[in-house]
This record gives C-alpha cells, sequence and structure tokens, in this order.
C-alpha cells in the first residue's frame, strides 16, 4: 500500500511540474517582427517557441511601431503610439518579456544624432517600465536584421549599450554572419515575405531562425 501512496505522490507532483511549466506567460512587444506584418501571427519564431515550450503566449506587435517615435498619426496609417508608452497594456505577471524592435527606429534615425539620443532616452524608459510592470519577468531583447541602411549600426550599438546597463541579454542580429542574410537578394526571396522586403520572413524564414532563437533564449532568458 506505501508504494502505491508513493507512486500517486510521485505522480503528482510530475502533473504539477508539467502544469507549472505550461502556465508560464511570455510577453513578446514589438513592431512588424512580432505583428507578423502580412502573415498569421502563429507563424513567426516566437509563437512557436512559445507553442513549443509549453508557454502562455501574448502578442503585443504593431506593424510599424518604434520604440521611441509616436506613429499615429505618421502619414495615412495609424502605427499607434511610442513602446515606450504602450508597454503599459502588456499582461503583468509575464515570466519572460521579449522586445523585438528598433527597425522602423532606425529608419527614422538614420545619421541624426538628435533622434539617436531620443532613442537611447526613449529604450531606457521602455525597459525601467517594463522591469516595474513585469517585476517576476525575465527580458531579452531582439535586435533588427543587417540592413544595409544608414540608422541600423548606430541603434544596434545603443541597444547593446542600454541593455547591458539593465543586465538585459540581446540577441544580435545586425551581424554579418547572422543566419539571416538580409543583403543577399535570393536569400530574400526564398525566406522573406517579398524579395524586397528586409525585415518581414516567411513561414519558412521563421522556421530556419527558430532553432538560433531557441537556443539564445533558453540560455541567456529562460535560464535557471
Amino acid at each position: 500500500m506505501r508504494k502505491i501512496h508513493i507512486i500517486f505522490y510521485l505522480l503528482a507532483m510530475l502533473t504539477a511540474s508539467i502544469d507549472a511549466t505550461a502556465q508560464k506567460v511570455l510577453n513578446v512587444i514589438g513592431d512588424s517582427y512580432v505583428a507578423n506584418h502580412r502573415r498569421p501571427k502563429e507563424e513567426a519564431w516566437h509563437s512557436k517557441l512559445a507553442t513549443k515550450l509549453g508557454y502562455t503566449y501574448n502578442n503585443y506587435g504593431r506593424n510599424g511601431s518604434c520604440v521611441a517615435f509616436d506613429r499615429t498619426h505618421d502619414g495615412k496609417w495609424n502605427f499607434g503610439p511610442a513602446m515606450w508608452v504602450r508597454y503599459a497594456d502588456m499582461e503583468p505577471s509575464a515570466d519572460y518579456v521579449l522586445i523585438i524592435a528598433g527597425h522602423n527606429d532606425a529608419d527614422k534615425v538614420k545619421e541624426n544624432a538628435d533622434s539617436l539620443r531620443m532613442f537611447a532616452d526613449s529604450l531606457e524608459v521602455l525597459l525601467s517600465g517594463i522591469e516595474r510592470l513585469c517585476p517576476n519577468a525575465r527580458i531579452g531583447y531582439v535586435t533588427p536584421w543587417y540592413v544595409d541602411r544608414q540608422g541600423f549600426a548606430p541603434v544596434c550599438k545603443v541597444i547593446k549599450k542600454v541593455c547591458k546597463k539593465h543586465g538585459i541579454p540581446v540577441l544580435m542580429n545586425y551581424d554579418k554572419k547572422s543566419v539571416i542574410r538580409v543583403r543577399d537578394e535570393e536569400f530574400r526571396k526564398r525566406y522573406f515575405q517579398g524579395a524586397d522586403d528586409t525585415a518581414h520572413l516567411n513561414a519558412d524564414g521563421h522556421d530556419l531562425f527558430l532553432p538560433v532563437a531557441e537556443k539564445w533564449f533558453l540560455k541567456n532568458v529562460a535560464k535557471e
């Protein structure tokens, strides 16, 4: 009888452990890298990562969104407020938060020093705000791709610097060694949502990047 009780106890502990893992919450906030542009969010690598790990997944991506710049009345599209404002809409009980942003900021910044300082200050506000809103969350930052345009190098450098101050790991994709070869037209035709697209992966592109992102996430963000 005692052996039966022990077996039931071990099964109960195992079930509780599985349930605890399933209840972990992942918030992902960002631009169209998160919203996935014209394709379903379920195709994105971060959605697939959450499914694979059994996490509850909250997607706060918005096409055209910036960390620093309000785009509510930017041209004919309403891209919404900056992330340093809208982060407050996230689920506060998150165990993990991924920030995937900077592409649109880079296109705004270009080589303007004042705009770059604005980005740095806004990123500081964003990170501090998320730390207060989600006090139990481990935070990670995923940079834009290695795009060959003004603004991307300095913006990614600022991301690395500000995140280091907060002890936040960065998956640095602005690197010529990145598996996402955004400067290669033939690569874009195969793995992006269009040959001229330098931001949005298609389903095959997300599948290609998923192992890289998963390895980084488990080692740096979800580590015990």
